[in-house]
């Protein structure tokens, strides 16, 4: 596990807008970034990937592969993997949501994933939840433990800012900014999507 992981606004935004476009459907993604010579891991980007998902699919696998190629286009690599629950309080890892982590851990052996937490979402509160493997068992992932509660002072998961999910509300509430947000299934029903960067939902001093 890295000594740390900081979630940039361009990613937490895009998977604050995943969840909140399609609020009643899992949805799922990847995380991109890189880790500092530190060990600190700087997630810097999100890539959505479905909302109608229930296992491994070979879209998903497809996603998957074009995913990993943007991000070593652009100098970085997959770092985690995100997913949101078709219920409020649904806040464990899928299987399918293991394994794509492990996929990601094969190729980052400090990957991460986070599972957003319904209850939590739309409130001050970073409501993502992270996951990690387990050292007894190479595909086996739970939920990180420590004293410090995620995203609060002293923890190793930070927000770059502590109001974005205040930020991310309003751009929500305000600008219906998650209705310009496409994954890769949107994608494949209209491929004039730009699921890969999804530039026009983000504000402009991103």
């Amino acid at each position: 596990m890295a000594s740390s992981y900081t979630i940039s606004p361009q990613a937490y935004f895009k998977v604050f807008f995943h969840a909140a476009k399609h609020p009643h459907k899992p949805v799922n993604g990847v995380l991109l970034g890189n880790a500092d010579d530190t060990g600190a891991v700087i997630i810097e980007d999100a890539i959505p990937l479905l909302h109608q998902w229930t296992g491994l699919s070979p879209m998903m696998e497809i996603g998957l592969d074009l995913a990993g190629q943007h991000a070593e286009a652009n100098d970085m690599k997959l770092v985690g993997y995100y997913q949101a629950g078709e219920r409020l309080d649904d806040a464990a890892l899928a299987p399918v949501g293991e394994k794509v982590a492990e996929k990601v851990r094969a190729g980052f052996r400090d990957a991460v994933a986070f599972v957003i937490d319904g209850e939590q979402i739309g409130t001050d509160s970073a409501a993502l939840i992270p996951y990690v493997p387990q050292a007894s068992s190479s595909a086996s992932w739970r939920p990180h433990s420590s004293n410090v509660q995620p995203f609060s002072p002293g923890s190793i998961f930070q927000l770059f800012s502590n109001d974005l999910p205040s930020r991310a509300v309003a751009l929500v509430r305000d600008d219906y900014s998650h209705n310009s947000f496409g994954d890769f299934d949107d994608h494949l029903e209209d491929v004039s999507v730009d699921w890969l960067r999804n530039r026009t939902c983000l504000p402009a001093d991103i």
